[in-house]
């Protein structure tokens, strides 16, 4: 038995509730922003609160914030991962090869190229846990790998899933008779509802957060941190594959570059939502929340017609403000 899983003592009882408040209070601050920029919006174009615009912001989200999800796993855990975006890409790449190229069916397929999203968090984890390469180095080298090999493999070129008898549905399809609800979404609110569960209530989650805490007082527990790590970040990993699947499903082809930037939004939607770039502190529920302001802001500024530059300079900012509000908390513990 590890010290973590000893009942907890008094004091550690406050803490918790403490922390638990504060990741409360954090979780409305950011509804309520995300209120407020979709109130200025839905002023300021009459096409924001319209069925087809909202329906655009949520597949926005799906991609955001599947890749989010997995990231809070990693940044709680005191981690870093700049491969998403590109890592995303090369799964969906992958997957175009598995069904188009090799002509595999789509259930066998589909969970390939979500395992390779597994196998680019694995590499990460060993290279951060096992290679004690700083993970910011790490993940840098893989995101430049991941977009090599997605131009490689696909010749540079999109790979079309013509032919591929039920794929784009796994995006665009509905599950419901009678709704137009896109799949895309419900695999979303799915695995935000598990990745919570997983986060909370299990062992790999309480494991989570005491890493990314006290990362040596974790290891002096008699808890292997270096196997926990390389399991976080092959966990995190299975929603990079996943992540490239439901893009290149609703896009009915596989965009070698079309991750670039993607790691940037899921990790400002993870600070966003209340997750500490420190580690240690963070919710699912919170980063969701994260991942539709940044869709929100996206979407808005397209409808107002505000040139890509600016866009970028505004998320900048938005990233930055995030950043800078987690220094603040980390600074009032």
């Amino acid at each position: 038995m590890t010290a973590l899983d000893d009942p907890p003592d008094e004091s550690e009882e406050r803490r918790g509730i403490t922390t638990a408040v504060k990741g409360r209070l954090q979780q409305l601050l950011a509804f309520g922003s995300l209120v407020v920029i979709s109130a200025f919006f839905s002023v300021a174009s009459p096409f924001f609160f319209t069925y087809g615009n909202i329906t655009a912001i949520l597949f926005s989200t799906v991609v955001i914030g599947t890749l989010a999800v997995g990231t809070t796993f990693v940044i709680i855990a005191g981690g870093i991962d700049l491969s998403i975006g590109t890592g995303m890409a090369l799964c969906a790449v992958m997957s175009g090869v598995f069904l188009v190229h090799i002509g595999l069916p789509p259930a066998l397929g589909v969970p390939a190229a979500i395992l390779f999203g597994g196998l680019i968090g694995l590499v990460n984890g060993m290279n951060v846990a096992l290679l004690r390469i700083p993970p910011f180095i790490a993940t840098l080298a893989m995101m430049l790998v991941a977009e090599g090999l997605a131009l490689v493999l696909s010749g540079s070129a999109p790979i079309y899933f013509t032919g591929v008898e039920g794929y784009v549905e796994i995006s665009t399809g509905s599950l419901i008779p009678g709704v137009d609800f896109p799949n895309a979404v419900l695999v979303l609110l799915g695995i935000a509802a598990l990745a919570g569960l997983l986060l909370t209530r299990t062992v790999l989650g309480r494991y989570t957060y005491s890493i990314g805490s006290n990362e040596e007082a974790t290891e002096l527990s008699g808890i292997d941190v270096r196997k926990w790590k390389i399991g976080i970040y092959a966990f995190a990993g299975l929603f990079i594959g996943l992540a490239g699947v439901l893009i290149s499903a609703r896009l009915g082809s596989a965009q070698p570059a079309t991750g670039m930037g993607y790691e940037l939004q899921a990790i400002a939607a993870v600070v966003l939502g209340g997750t500490s770039l420190s580690g240690g502190r963070g919710s699912i529920l919170g980063t969701l929340i994260g991942a539709l302001i940044i869709s929100v802001l996206n979407n808005g500024l397209q409808i107002m017609s505000i040139p890509q530059e600016w866009q970028n300079v505004i998320l900048g900012c938005v990233i930055l403000v995030a950043v800078y509000t987690d220094i603040i908390r980390k600074r009032r513990g």
